[in-house]
């Protein structure tokens, strides 16, 4: 059992990690960049396995309590006429259900459990090297300070400096063709669960994130990743809203305020096995950036760090923590990266119907057996 943990990165994974080694006595330290630890982005979608994850680290009700937590799933085509609504079960588990919740609710709920459990927190700051022997990691941080530690967790994201440190040849993130609009709107009291639109140009989705709020999603083919400037966001996505009808055209209609809107190009990334080099970690989106068609980006993130923490404890010996660690996610978050980028490329080549919705089912159906 390792006494001293560096999570860098105060994200999903990252706080998760942290959280979980905290509660089995390990001493951690959790730095992020920013030096206000600020989220970006609209809601986000959770899936059952990102509700069992957050279930089994004990924010679940808090989640439910913020967000919107439902068991329903309703199709709907591009007019928004209703093809398929699939009724709620009785007292279901979390991984049966699914719903959204705001980002920025999701980061304080995670980030005040990191506060309550005692961890150190040290903000506005990054690491600048690393050298490790068979006892330890020896950091140094970008504001001069260093620090020695039996484990660094990497949890700093697709663009992973800690990445670059220890796999200085590690390929790229790898731009989709897709991009991915995401638009906050006044959620309607018949918008209780999450619906998909069939038929249309584009991809499109909605899930509730709160009592109050919903958010749409739209799957956009931009095969020369174009930038958008503010002035750009809300003329462009009205457009892309325009053929859809049912909760969409009212969302469309509040839609005024750039604030409203977040886009981003959809790009993925694999790490080959391992993710390791001696005592340095990396999970999370450092490890395996995913796009957002099974919606289990945070899920997975959230199921490393309480992987990590378990298999540390089971462990006397680092190196055989980590090779645990591997073989329990590398099949997993491979499985969620290589199938999501494939249902992008069958949207994109207009072939998206039955064959990605088969792919997806079969393989949210896999991700419901225990991680």
């Amino acid at each position: 059992m390792i006494d001293s943990a560096l999570i860098v990165g105060g994200g999903v994974g990252g706080m998760t990690a942290a959280i979980s080694l905290a509660r089995r006595g390990v001493a951690v330290t959790l730095v992020d960049i920013d030096p206000e630890w600020r989220v970006y982005g609209a809601g986000i979608s959770v899936t059952g396995i990102s509700l069992r994850a957050f279930d089994d680290l004990g924010i679940y009700d808090a989640v439910k309590q913020r967000g919107f937590i439902a068991a329903g799933f309703r199709m709907r085509s591009v007019n928004g006429d209703i093809l398929m609504d699939t009724p709620p079960i009785d007292n279901p588990a979390p991984i049966q259900q699914g719903g959204g919740i705001m980002r920025p609710a999701l980061h304080d709920i995670l980030s005040s459990v990191v506060l309550r459990e005692g961890i150190a927190v040290r903000l506005g700051i990054s690491v600048d090297a690393l050298e490790q022997d068979d006892d330890g990691v020896d950091v140094r941080f970008s504001d001069g300070s260093a620090g020695r530690y039996d484990l660094v967790v990497g949890a700093d994201g697709i663009n992973s400096g800690v990445r670059k440190l220890i796999f200085p040849e590690a390929p790229a993130p790898q731009f989709t063709g897709q991009g991915c609009w995401r638009v906050t709107a006044p959620r309607p009291d018949t918008a209780d669960c999450t619906e998909m639109y069939f038929g249309g140009e584009v991809k499109l989705g909605l899930n509730p994130v709160s009592q109050d709020e919903m958010y749409l999603f739209l799957l956009e083919h931009l095969p020369d990743n174009p930038w958008f400037d503010d002035a750009q966001l809300v003329p462009h996505v009205r457009e892309l809203m325009a053929p859809f009808g049912g909760h969409v055209a009212a969302a469309r209609e509040a839609l005024t305020d750039p604030s409203q809107v977040n886009y981003r190009p959809l790009e993925w990334l694999l790490l080959p096995d391992p993710w390791y080099e001696k005592r340095v970690v990396l999970i999370g989106d450092a490890a395996h950036a995913t796009t957002p068609h099974m919606a289990s980006g945070a899920g997975i993130a959230a199921e490393d760090g309480l992987v990590l923490a378990e298999e540390i404890a089971r462990h006397d010996d680092v190196a055989l923590a980590l090779r645990s660690f591997m073989d329990r996610r590398f099949e997993r978050a491979r499985l969620v990266v290589e199938n999501s980028v494939r249902i992008g490329e069958l949207e994109m080549a207009g072939e998206s119907g039955p064959g990605s919705g088969t792919m997806l089912g079969e393989t949210m159906g896999r991700l419901q057996q225990p991680y």
